[in-house]
């Protein structure tokens, strides 16, 4: 039987916190050190029997509904490719991303057709979104049609962190200068 000592994820080096009591023994992916138990690798810590365990969390390709980030790399008039390398909040490893497409009728749930991709997106921005369907053989289908989807990181021309100042434009501090953007709305507000 395997139980979930907390829902926490934990990365490497993190201490993990015990409950009081007898010391579980140590499984994959804890060790010990300087009388704190701590993590060898990212995961949630599970107790499998007596022993106290995290199970290596293996990335796994994108299917229809997963959340991805990735980084627009190419823009037409007609769509924006991004190259994904999150997918469902697990990074994946390096060589191994997928290619997606972002089409102009994907962008934003209303005036689909007033929807021009050099405004809501440029190369290099990091987007937000949610695999629509698997696409065709090179690529995934994703949608930015929701207010939490969008750009979440855009450096400015001057070489700045943008911020967003409405879900469709960013405004780079340095300069004070508007780009626009189809932004997803910040998740703590």
């Amino acid at each position: 039987m395997t139980t979930e000592m907390t829902s926490e994820t934990l990365l490497p080096g993190q201490p993990v916190a015990l409950p009081l009591g007898p010391s579980p023994s140590l499984g994959a992916g804890l060790y010990a050190k300087d009388g704190q138990v701590r993590a060898s690798l990212v995961g949630v810590p599970r107790y499998e029997g007596p022993t106290l365990a995290i199970s290596r969390v293996r990335p796994h390709p994108p299917t229809t509904n997963s959340v991805i980030l990735g980084v627009v790399t190419r823009l037409s008039p007609l769509q924006a490719t991004v190259t994904i390398s999150v997918v469902d909040g697990l990074p994946l490893p390096a060589g191994e991303e997928f290619t997606g497409v972002i089409r102009s009728q994907d962008v934003r749930a209303t005036e689909k057709d007033k929807v021009r991709i050099g405004e809501c997106f440029r190369g290099g921005d990091v987007v937000k979104g949610i695999v629509i369907s698997l696409g065709d053989a090179r690529s995934y289908y994703i949608t930015t049609a929701r207010n939490d989807l969008g750009v979440i990181f855009a450096t400015s021309e001057a070489g700045a962190t943008m911020e967003p100042v409405s879900w469709q434009a960013m405004r780079c501090p340095r300069t004070g200068r508007i780009e626009k953007r189809k932004c997803a709305k910040p998740e703590n507000l």
